[in-house]
């Protein structure tokens, strides 16, 4: 409107009382005067402000990183209680805030379902798309969730955590096994039959405990 010769000056007070209530004002003009003003704004998920609460809970900083304007992107913060809010960020410089977290010593898992997300999603020690989002946003990303629903992310987390947990389980069962076996095999005091049937009790009981994740209950 600047650019155009508009003045919006007297409007201010209205467009700031959009932008307070998370919505973007958009000023219509018509023969170089202000004719009205068209407020727009995304519906916060019904389950992000929990998402939010819960990662709080597990030690995890949650971040906004928006190319909204810097009151729109407060008001909405402040709604689902993020406290450090980078607003006003092109494209091209969401990766560059990404990179500069990194630099601070921090491990970042950035979250994203657009185009423009796609370089801050390889940029991140783990990038977690939507797959609700755009093609190149899901190609980018380590991770993707099928639903868009933010509490998804807190079940990818655990259900990585617990896998980890069952592969560490897994190796050492596996090491303690073949560290007793191997010297009495070795030395003639395992009957070939009794090793044979202890490896496929070995092998067995590695596949059960993994399987036991699938009845673990992340949510």
């Amino acid at each position: 409107m600047t650019e155009a010769g508009v003045s919006t000056e007297q409007f201010l007070p209205q467009i700031q009382s959009c932008e307070a209530r998370a919505q973007t004002a958009i000023v219509v003009a018509c023969n170089g005067e202000v004719i009205g003003i068209v407020a727009v704004a995304d519906t916060l998920k019904s389950d992000a402000e929990a998402a939010v609460r819960q990662l709080r809970s597990q030690g995890i900083t949650p971040i906004m990183i928006t190319g909204d304007n810097r009151r729109t992107a407060e008001a909405v913060a402040a709604q689902i209680g993020i406290d450090e809010v980078f607003a006003e960020v092109l494209p091209q410089e969401k990766a560059e805030r990404v990179k500069a977290l990194q630099a601070n010593g921090r491990r970042v898992a950035f979250v994203g379902d657009g185009i423009n997300d796609a370089p801050a999603l390889v940029q991140a020690d783990l990038g977690i798309a939507m797959g609700t989002g755009t093609d190149i946003a899901i190609e980018a990303g380590n991770i993707v969730l099928v639903k868009g629903s933010p509490l998804k992310v807190i079940e990818a987390l655990k259900l990585s955590r617990l896998t980890f947990k069952t592969i560490k389980q897994n190796l050492f069962w596996a090491f303690v096994y073949n560290i007793a076996a191997i010297p009495l095999a070795a030395f003639g005091l395992l009957n070939p039959m009794i090793a044979a049937g202890a490896m496929a009790i070995s092998s067995v009981s590695v596949v059960g405990n993994s399987l036991r994740i699938r009845r673990h209950k992340l949510t």
